[in-house]
């Protein structure tokens, strides 16, 4: 990266970078949708919402993954942004070892919790035999996945977005390959799917490991001194994302059980497959702030702070539109989508009533997240996590155990949308405010 070939180019910079980022997230999201796919049409509709249960622990990893990775890319960028090459490198080297650490004590903690977590939910024998099936297998692929993760950040901060775009697809096809082999040949059901995203991820991490030891020219592997000054700061900086994450998780848990108590299981599955459309349209939105987020740590570390507040608005443009695309695109094929997952029609009655009401929340979403990545970037975790908490935990716990109540499956497509506009308020105030320090 070169300050005056961002300034010249700026938005050719940011969708230089953030469309490899946007493939390979978007390719990441496809994981889930065919692994959903396949655990629809090969095994059942209880085993969709088994997966769906247990996606608070994959927000707790994510979340874990993120504030370590997130917080240390922005620190290493800026270290970068000063010129300094040999701290970037340094907090490289710690950030992977930090999330290699915490990921794999996170399974082995969550190994004695799926008893409580189903006992609480109600969960049928049905769904809890599929639950501990796949997520006993995932318990060993999720710490692989956040390290995959991390390693991909450093790789796109390094200019080299176009290799994690490439691993990723291979994760892709190899996993939807082996997704076919293990649940549609061989009938190795929630297990095989499981089986398969594990295979799949380490395939990848060992090109990823390649790229670091071969190809890469500032972040190498390799001994590292510990500091524990860098490692509150990444923890701190990045505490927004964790916020998200976990905020996410908690809400997913509280979706469940609202929707276990008042509507069963079809409404899970249903709420499930309309997700799969926003955790797609999230990878979008994260493809962006992964790919400004260098830049803009960059521009910040080298001073120019209107610089970076710019590729800020720009991206915000951009998801924008996307997400009006989407909400384009899923209105005019909602009544196929339902069908695409589960031969029941009860359950694609469901995705084709609400999917619209729950997409509405696309047109926001977008720049609350942007805004947070922005806030990251620039080292000011305070207002970051300010918008994570107030979109993911806050605002949308109330409208989840209040709107269903009042409206059934109705409310809980209306969620979203109401939780993502309200949020939209405190973001516009926060943006203010720094535009007043700026000035």
């Amino acid at each position: 990266m070169e300050l005056k070939q961002i300034k010249n180019s700026t938005s050719s910079m940011i969708l230089q970078f953030s469309i490899p980022s946007i493939i390979a997230m978007m390719l990441t999201s496809w994981i889930t949708v065919a692994d959903g796919f396949f655990m629809g049409n090969y095994v059942g509709k209880e085993a969709i919402a088994a997966v769906n249960l247990g996606l608070p622990i994959v927000y707790l990893y994510l979340g874990v993954g993120l504030m370590v990775s997130i917080g240390g890319v922005a620190i290493a960028g800026m270290a970068l942004g000063a010129g300094d090459r040999e701290t970037g490198n340094q907090v490289f080297r710690q950030t992977i070892a930090l999330t290699l650490f915490l990921s794999t004590g996170i399974s082995v903690l969550i190994c004695f919790g799926f008893g409580p977590m189903l006992r609480i939910l109600h969960a049928d024998e049905r769904v809890i035999a599929y639950f501990q099936e796949y997520y006993r297998i995932m318990l060993l692929e999720l710490p692989i996945m956040v390290v995959n993760s991390s390693l991909g950040m450093f790789i796109r901060g390094e200019g080299s977005p176009r290799y994690f775009m490439k691993v990723t697809i291979l994760n892709v096809l190899l996993n939807i390959l082996l997704d076919y082999l293990f649940a549609g040949c061989f009938h190795k059901g929630a297990a095989g799917i499981a089986a398969a995203s594990l295979i799949s991820a380490a395939v990848s991490l060992l090109f990823l490991l390649y790229y670091f030891w071969k190809k890469a020219r500032i972040y190498r592997l390799g001994k590292f001194r510990f500091s524990g000054e860098v490692c509150v700061q990444a923890l701190l900086n990045g505490s927004s994302e964790f916020i998200g994450e976990i905020s996410t998780g908690i809400t997913m848990f509280a979706y469940n059980f609202v929707i276990m108590r008042q509507i069963g299981v079809d409404g899970v599955t249903a709420f499930t497959i309309v997700g799969y459309t926003a955790y797609a349209f999230s990878m979008v939105i994260v493809g962006f702030g992964q790919g400004s987020s260098p830049l803009i740590s960059f521009c910040y570390g080298a001073g120019e702070n209107m610089l970076a507040s710019d590729i800020r608005k720009r991206t915000n443009r951009y998801v924008f539109g996307a997400g009006a695309a989407v909400f384009l695109l899923m209105a005019l094929s909602a009544d196929w989508y339902g069908g695409l997952f589960v031969k029941n029609e009860h359950v694609a009655g469901m995705v084709r009533s609400g999917i619209l009401i729950f997409m509405f929340s696309f047109f926001f979403s977008g720049i609350n997240a942007i805004t947070s990545f922005y806030f990251t970037a620039v080292g000011k975790a305070a207002e970051s996590a300010a918008i994570s908490f107030s979109r993911g935990l806050v605002v949308l716990l109330a409208c989840i155990f209040t709107l269903p109540a009042l409206f059934g499956m109705t409310g809980v497509w209306l969620a979203a949308p109401v939780t993502e506009a309200a949020t939209l308020i405190i973001t516009g105030g926060l943006l203010s405010r720094e535009s007043l320090r700026e000035a």
